[in-house]
């Protein structure tokens, strides 16, 4: 049914992308490619300057080490670090690879996102492909 199913994958404490990755999972039985998506922002230059040189590398290595295992587990799937506003990169990602489902997992939205937007709600609105949004 689908041909690229995008899963955005947040490594935040709390919030599991293990249902997004099932129904991802499920979907792609019939041969979909499958990528799971980690958007890495981009960490202010007044606080850059207290990090030591090799960190971004690492932390890049470290990220992309986690999403290959977590690909692992589904035939036809891969893992890829990109950096960004995680909404924004999101969007930009899909059109720019031919993704035509986005699975994703939110959370319980906070006063703060009523008033700035989740990363799930900001997809939801402007994505040009279809959005399964899990809570």
């Amino acid at each position: 049914m689908y041909e690229h199913i995008l899963v955005p994958v947040a490594f935040d404490e709390g919030h599991s992308a293990d249902p997004a990755l099932s129904v991802a999972k499920a979907l792609a039985e019939g041969g979909s490619k499958v990528t799971l998506l980690h958007v890495v922002e981009e960490i202010p230059t007044y606080a850059i300057n207290y990090m030591p040189d090799d960190y971004r590398a690492g932390l890049l290595e470290a990220i992309q080490a986690d999403l290959d295992k977590i690909a692992a587990g589904i035939a036809g799937a891969k893992g890829v670090v990109v950096s960004g506003h995680s909404g924004r990169t999101i969007l930009d990602w899909a059109e720019d690879n031919g993704v035509d489902l986005i699975v994703m997992a939110s959370h319980k939205p906070g006063l703060a996102d009523y008033f700035l937007g989740s990363t799930a709600s900001r997809v939801v609105r402007h994505a040009n492909c279809s959005v399964h949004v899990i809570r």
